[in-house]
């Protein structure tokens, strides 16, 4: 029944409250009647049938003295006037019976009991039938007992009478109860639905100006909507307050950006105007170099030798240095055209450069099957180079490596990774690895600018996806990335 009344409104659910709390105690106070109507007429019916049975065995009396069990049988045929009565008995002192009511061996005999020594009087109830049983004495002595037997069906057609009076009644002030809130329910239920109809329109339309109507009276609806309606105020100055900080901040972020490509172009002008200026007086130096060294030879001595040999090899590591700063700047400002891009073949190819390059190394490189990505070609081909190369170079001075390149899918994503068996890294400083210019190593254990794995970092960064890095000291280190 809860189920049924939860799919009603709140004017139904008061509605049958309101008929069930008054069914409820209606049905109680008619239950209530009953009973106590059942059981005080109950009461009077054995206490009329105690005063015939008194009456009966005074006028028997003379009959039991002088034996005379006729005379005593028409006393007992008396109570055929009596409707309710069924049966009586006269017993002896003796417990023979004396005299029967109606005749012996009718099928309304009566039930015969037993009544107590020391009792002038006793009730048998079973049902719808009842015994009373009266003690019958003379001068103060005992001479039989009389028995009547009596039927309850008075009582029985009274409470049904009763029963559909009370039934009337019942249904006569349920209708009545209907009737009547149906008249107040409009009074507590309307405002209460209108509210509900108006906090329905402002949640789906999010229209926050939106007001429930108020009512003149001063009482707990009022408050509601009162209270409501102050909310739905609040709600619609901060609505208005957020809708304005949301466009200023849209506007502040189109001109965040828009400065911020215009400075980027001008940084990626500026790096390649560097660039190229500083190129020139490099290659002026390097070629003055190689002219001196070779032209002049017989003139210089071992330090002069080795002075100008410094020079070139700091010339090459300074033009090194430029081209780093460039790829630096174009992971950032680059073009992307992401597309369906073979890391497996390009490994493959990276690994043959470098093998070419120094055959003399023993390196086995293990380079895993079907590591696809959908990047940018260009510039995850700067990211494997950097990361491929870097374990060649940082196994350099064991006699023979390992280099692997792999995937491996975790939380539904490909992870790649690099790994090498070489000088490895202490773990403690992992967080500097991707900062420009922040080396693990002196220059005179491996070359090297400080910039490629920071450019790793950025294009990394613009694929959406992450690098790290997990190693020890000579014993390897591995380097992961998704994209």
């Amino acid at each position: 029944m809860s189920n049924w009344l939860g799919a009603n409104s709140i004017s139904a659910k008061l509605t049958w409250l309101n008929l069930l709390v008054t069914g409820t105690a209606l049905l109680l106070a008619c239950l209530a009647f009953l009973a106590f109507d059942y059981y005080s007429y109950r009461a009077n019916l054995i206490q009329n049938l105690f005063a015939e049975a008194q009456m009966t065995g005074t006028n028997s009396v003379s009959a039991l003295m002088f034996d005379d069990p006729q005379t005593a049988t028409a006393t007992l045929n008396a109570l055929k006037g009596s409707p309710d009565v069924t049966s009586a008995a006269i017993v002896a002192e003796d417990g023979q019976l004396f005299a029967e009511y109606p005749n012996p061996g009718s099928a309304a005999s009566i039930k015969r009991y037993v009544l107590s020594p020391t009792a002038e009087k006793m009730q048998w109830v079973h049902g719808s039938q009842v015994v009373v049983g009266y003690r019958i004495s003379f001068s103060g002595k005992s001479v039989g007992v009389v028995y009547i037997q009596a039927h309850l069906r008075e009582l029985k057609q009274r409470m049904q009478r009763y029963g559909i009076a009370a039934g009337l009644i019942l249904l006569g002030c349920m209708i009545a109860a209907l009737l009547a809130t149906t008249a107040f329910r409009r009074l507590v239920t309307e405002p209460i639905i209108a509210l509900a109809g108006t906090a329905r329109i402002v949640s789906r339309e999010k229209d926050f100006s939106l007001r429930a109507e108020t009512t003149a009276k001063q009482n707990e609806i009022a408050v509601l909507v009162e209270a409501f309606n102050e909310m739905l105020h609040e709600i619609q100055v901060r609505d208005v307050a957020l809708r304005d900080a949301h466009e200023l901040l849209e506007r502040r972020v189109e001109e965040r950006t828009a400065e911020l490509w215009a400075a980027n172009r001008e940084l990626e002008s500026f790096s390649y105007s560097v660039a190229h200026d500083l190129r020139g007086p490099l290659d002026v130096i390097s070629g003055l170099s190689y002219l001196v060294q070779h032209n002049y030879q017989e003139k210089l001595d071992g330090e002069g030798t080795e002075m100008l040999n410094t020079v070139q090899r700091q010339a090459r590591n300074m033009a090194g240095l430029i081209d780093d700063l460039l790829n630096l700047a174009r992971a950032t400002t680059v073009g992307m055209e992401r597309k369906r891009v073979d890391l497996t073949a390009m490994a493959r190819s990276i690994a043959e450069d470098l093998s070419t390059a120094e055959p003399e190394r023993k390196v086995d490189f293990k380079i895993a099957e079907g590591a696809v990505a959908n990047a940018d070609q260009g510039l995850i081909f700067v990211v494997m180079d950097n990361l491929i190369r870097n374990a060649w170079k940082y196994t350099s001075r064991h006699k023979t490596a390992t280099i692997a390149f792999g995937w491996t899918p975790q939380k539904g994503k490909k992870v790649f990774f690099v790994r090498d068996d070489g000088a490895g890294f202490d773990s403690s400083k992992a967080d500097k690895l991707f900062r420009p210019f922040q080396r693990l190593h002196a220059a005179s254990e491996f070359p090297g600018t400080g910039i490629g794995l920071a450019t790793v970092q950025r294009i990394i960064a613009r694929h959406g996806g992450s690098v790290w890095a997990e190693g020890k000291t000579e014993r390897g280190a591995t380097f992961y990335f998704t994209v």
